[in-house]
């Protein structure tokens, strides 16, 4: 069975994406802030699929030691999926120096570090192994949150550098989702922004966590190991790049 990490595992795009794995026969390793989210998890898959941590990947303590503590419990993991983020859908001039320190670190500094100990450990088995890496379009074309735009811009920097960095074993992909409906975050951006979205979509299926996870699932597997460094739009459509 192989074993599968995921951040921001209890909500969303990342519980979604726990759910399609344990169902495709993944072993899941679930880390989220959210005690109670991952509880409802661990209450739904036992231990023999899913393990739950609590984790806050704001704390660089916490994102430094996160991947070493797990290779004390696991020999060897497939696969790494960077999804937890925060967005907070507010102008540049609203944020407090605290707040720009949280978003740098949770948004890419946690992405820097986990991607690297993952890397550094699976690369000496010379076996394929996979990342894939949570980002947005708000990364590629601008977003009302300046701060979540630009982390997300260099989400896809860093995946397209570690494409290079890890190879030939680890490869690194990034996934770009639009307006996702039925997450925490999609009451918080704003309502012109989400009309934006939902103007320029050229399919007018509303795109859903599991659409989502769907595709990470598929960047994950074997079907796509000549992949590597790509930016996969989920967006219906509407930004053609």
């Amino acid at each position: 069975m192989k074993k599968l990490i995921i951040t921001g595992a209890a909500n969303g795009i990342g519980r979604a994406t726990v759910e399609l794995a344990i169902l495709q026969g993944y072993f899941v390793i679930g880390a989220d802030k959210d005690a109670e989210g991952l509880k409802v998890l661990q209450g739904l898959y036992g231990a023999d699929v899913f393990e739950a941590h609590i984790a806050d990947f704001s704390d660089m303590t916490v994102i430094k030691g996160f991947i070493p503590r797990l290779y004390e419990r696991h020999a060897s993991i497939y696969g790494l999926v960077n999804n937890a983020g925060i967005y907070h859908g507010k102008s540049v001039y609203a944020y407090s120096d605290e707040q720009i320190d949280e978003i740098l670190t949770v948004n890419l500094k946690a992405l820097v570090y986990l991607s690297k100990d993952f890397a550094e450990r699976e690369m000496p088995h010379e076996a394929q192994r996979s990342i894939v890496n949570i980002a947005s379009v708000a990364g590629e074309v601008g977003s009302c949150d300046a701060l979540y735009g630009a982390t997300k811009a260099a989400v896809i920097g860093l995946s397209k550098a570690n494409a290079w960095n890890f190879a030939p074993f680890v490869r690194v992909n990034v996934v770009s989702p639009a307006l996702i409906h039925e997450t925490a975050i999609y009451g918080t951006i704003p309502e012109y922004r989400r009309a934006e979205y939902a103007r320029q979509e050229v399919l007018k299926d509303p795109i859903l966590p599991g659409g989502v996870a769907e595709v990470i699932l598929l960047l994950l597997g074997d079907a796509m190991r000549h992949i590597t460094g790509r930016v996969i739009p989920v967006d219906n459509g509407a930004y053609p790049r």
